[in-house]
């Protein structure tokens, strides 16, 4: 049984049901882990188990618990880490990315008799329509106050972006129609306001109005305005991915090819150390690109979606383009010693930033997981248990919550668990795919077909 006969995410396969092939799957890993690699396939499932232990005894019921606002819905997300932390403000892209693990993990089978995971998304989902949603001129405000009040108007891309993966995920979960039919709406109106006629790409910093922010010194909280940046364009393809695999629309589906083909070409290019943060609107690079240094984080978290973006469009997935992403990281900003992924470092040499950061070690972890679920390379392997051992002992606290940074050795840097951009989206994202791939029988839900009605309801 030969394990690269199946790529990645059990993905088209005619005449077999996805549990059968991940059946099919974990048997060839055996066998094939046992002859050929140091790290026995007995060790990734130890991993998977504990994951799923940690995930159901402490990491999912820690934000049920402490970051859901009893008062007046929504998130709240402040926690130092020293039992200290006190919210002032909500923010799009961190109530967004909780309504979408919310609804991630009930779909994906996780229980608790104490704890509703998918009200805890729904009432997330409520709250979002009720203050973030603009009445006048669409879209999400990027920030209200603890109440609802909206505290910035402005119509922030990467902001929208995940309403929109998060709506269509809350979809998924709850078959509710309203979340499909608002994130279609969103997109559309992405469209009209935000998308580049003339060079392709999306502007992605607005006024209320969908005025574009232009000027590059207005403090517009992610990347620079007047540019396109990796970063947004990055979660715009996630989000397209997704609204194009459910409801198969044309123009989305156009969008999420330009999306990936704008990635591939003027961000994540086919050689690492020239991918590119920021661009001007023509696609010349942006302010200081010429001496950045690269992010591994976006760099391996790109190489795993770009995936999912080919498969949701019907294509040959790229898998040299993948492979050198993860062989650059492996090679300049992995710590094949302790394990997990530095921060950052430049094109062809060794990190010199070498601080963990919660989402970097997530990312690393969810494209390993890729990679050695298509081939059995013992450098993948390594890396992915010694990342697994990493996160477990190190980047978490004894209550399973990862710091946000830990040195290279895994001390506290920045001990904070919550804030306005640390969710719950990356790490638990990253450790229910791990489980998924290396416990076999994980993963098991309800089984709903990703669209409840006809598209042409939504229209």
């Amino acid at each position: 049984m030969i394990l690269r006969a199946h790529p990645v995410s059990v993905l088209h396969v005619p005449m077999l049901s996805r549990l059968s092939h991940r059946r099919v799957f974990f048997v060839g890993l055996v066998l094939s882990l046992a002859r050929t690699c140091p790290v026995s396939a007995t060790e990734l499932t130890n991993y998977a188990t504990k994951f799923k232990r940690v995930l159901e005894s402490h990491v999912l019921p820690y934000w049920y618990d402490t970051a859901q606002d009893t008062h007046h819905g929504g998130y709240l997300l402040a926690d130092d880490g020293r039992g200290n932390g006190l919210a002032s403000e909500k923010h799009l892209v961190s109530q967004m990315r909780m309504v979408w693990t919310f609804s991630h993990v009930w779909l994906k089978g996780y229980r608790d008799t104490n704890r509703d995971y998918l009200a805890a998304a729904a009432q997330g989902f409520r709250f979002l329509q009720r203050h973030f949603r603009d009445p006048v001129y669409g879209g999400y405000f990027w920030k209200t106050d603890l109440t609802g009040n909206v505290t910035d108007d402005r119509k922030i891309l990467y902001g929208q972006a995940f309403a929109i993966y998060a709506m269509v995920e809350y979809h998924r979960a709850s078959g509710e129609l309203e979340p499909l039919r608002a994130a279609l709406e969103l997109y559309r109106l992405i469209q009209r306001h935000a998308h580049d006629p003339d060079n392709g790409g999306w502007l992605e910093h607005f006024e209320r109005n969908w005025q574009p922010i232009l000027d590059p010194n207005a403090q517009v909280e992610v990347e620079i305005a007047g540019c396109k940046s990796a970063n947004t364009h990055l979660h715009l393809m996630e989000a397209l991915a997704e609204l194009g695999a459910v409801t198969r629309d044309a123009d989305v589906i156009r969008s999420l090819a330009e999306a990936l083909r704008i990635n591939q070409q003027y961000f994540y290019p086919a050689e690492p150390a020239r991918s590119c943060a920021v661009r001007q609107l023509d696609w010349r690079p942006g302010p200081g690109q010429s001496n950045a240094q690269l992010s591994y984080g976006h760099n391996v978290e790109f190489a795993w979606l770009m995936l999912r973006a080919e498969d949701v469009l019907g294509r040959a997935l790229s898998w040299d383009h993948f492979d050198s992403y993860l062989s650059h990281a492996l090679k300049y900003g992995a710590d094949t010693e302790l394990g997990g992924l530095f921060y950052r470092g430049p094109g062809n040499g060794p990190a010199n930033v070498q601080d963990k950061v919660w989402w970097v070690q997530a990312e690393w972890l969810a494209a390993l997981t890729e990679a050695v679920r298509r081939k059995l390379d013992p450098d993948y392997i390594a890396a992915l248990e010694k990342t697994a051992e990493f996160v477990l002992t190190r980047q978490a606290d004894r209550d399973g919550i990862w710091f946000d940074t830990v040195t290279r050795d895994g001390q506290p840097k920045d001990t904070r668990k919550a804030h306005n951009w640390k969710a719950n989206y990356h790490d638990v994202r990253a450790l229910v795919k791990f489980v998924e791939a290396f416990l076999p029988g994980s993963g098991k839900a309800p089984k709903k077909s990703d669209s409840l009605r006809p598209l042409g309801s939504l229209r």
